[in-house]
């Protein structure tokens, strides 16, 4: 017997870099691929308190069907949270999800019909390709700069059901959207018609100076904001959230329910003990620090080893380099060379909702030591110059 499947599951593809991941779990391999935070910045014995405790003063809460809205004083932490970035959104508003990747199928799955028209920055996140791509909508790229997308731009996305933007450090390009291009393009989108969903889940982990106010707080009525606990505190737990204008929150809800229900009780009470009282005033600082050393020791292995003809940004915040290698270089073409010498990385095009550059590739510096940085950059620049001779 043969099932049919649903038009959908053949636009359905696999992580380029979940299938990545899996080469790099080879011993010895240095990876600079996979998006993950650093485990060591887990804060294991305050999430053990928390749960004993969480245990101890309402187990039959914390293990039994809950809220489909999520847990009312989580809600009620992120509305003020984001008050306070210049967001003034009420708790009614909040949605939380089962990690933000599951906030961008739910938007997709409430906002897009076959056939519609969805702008992406270019390059995107590969995550939210991969949650709107079911929904058969036809992708616009929306040209970018290191600035971001380019106000003038927008208007060939006049139509489109929204635009998809990580404003903060975003991944994989490691950009972040001055003050005034934000203005600019909130304004020009206003000006035609195209609402936002806003993707923030690296914002906290600047380096310098914090990133300037969201998107969605000069224009509250057009955007949609997800925000994640995966970056600042365990991406294990699956713990994201989705603010949205009152009039799209009930239909959200409701592709919630369909989808699972609720997010795990447990997980949202336990998060909200540890973090009620300013834990993370304390720990999301421990993490900025460590993150900038270690993409500074990336940032002096890149201009120590990379050969010339190579381009790469210098993030401010969140986790990645974006590298643009000579034209003609094919990083995919690359990548099996580097694995085989004891390097990975992740290859530029799979970023791409059209017109991919191929001589494209994203750094991750977070996971490994400064030294294995080094050994990583230095292995990536060896193969490439053999790979050009």
């Amino acid at each position: 017997m043969t099932f049919q499947q649903a038009r959908r599951a053949a636009r359905m593809n696999p992580s380029i870099i979940r299938e990545i991941l899996k080469v790099t779990e080879r011993p010895g391999v240095i990876s600079l691929a996979g998006g993950l935070p650093s485990p060591d910045t887990f804060p294991v014995d305050a999430m053990r308190e928390a749960a004993e405790r969480v245990l101890r003063d309402s187990p039959r809460e914390a293990l039994q069907y809950a809220a489909s809205e999520g847990h009312g004083p989580l809600r009620e932490w992120v509305a003020q949270r984001l008050g306070a970035q210049g967001l003034a959104v009420e708790a009614s508003q909040v949605l939380i999800t089962t990690g933000s990747q599951q906030g961008l199928d739910l938007v997709g799955k409430v906002l897009i019909d076959a056939g519609s028209r969805v702008a992406v920055e270019s390059p995107t996140y590969l995550g939210a390709l991969q949650a709107f791509t079911p929904y058969e909508p036809e992708f616009v790229a929306v040209d970018c700069d290191d600035d971001g997308p380019l106000p003038d731009a927008l208007e060939a996305a006049r139509g489109a059901r929204f635009l998809y933007a990580l404003p903060n450090f975003q991944n994989p390009s490691g950009r972040c959207m001055s003050e005034a291009r934000r203005a600019a393009v909130v304004s020009r989108a206003m000006a035609i018609g195209l609402p936002i969903v806003e993707d923030n889940p690296y914002g906290d982990l600047w380096f310098e100076t914090p990133p300037p106010a969201p998107l969605a707080s000069r224009w509250s009525e057009g955007a949609i904001y997800l925000g994640s606990f995966s970056k600042v505190l365990a991406p294990g737990l699956r713990l994201g959230y989705v603010v949205a204008p009152k009039p799209l929150c009930p239909k959200l809800l409701q592709a919630k329910q369909a989808a699972d229900l609720h997010t795990p009780s447990f997980n949202q009470r336990v998060v909200h003990e540890v973090i009620r009282e300013g834990f993370l005033e304390q720990h999301v600082p421990t993490i900025r620090a460590r993150y900038k050393a270690h993409r500074d020791a990336m940032r002096a292995a890149m201009e120590r080893h990379m050969p010339a003809g190579c381009h790469w940004n210098v993030p401010v915040g969140g986790m990645f380099f974006w590298v643009e290698l000579p034209e003609g270089v094919d990083a995919m073409a690359l990548l099996p060379h580097a694995v085989e010498r004891g390097m990975a990385f992740v290859p530029g095009a799979a970023f791409y909702a059209e017109h991919p550059k191929a001589n494209t590739l994203r750094l991750s510096f977070v996971t490994v030591s400064p030294e294995r940085i080094e050994q990583g950059v230095a292995i990536l620049a060896q193969t490439l110059k053999e790979h050009r001779a």
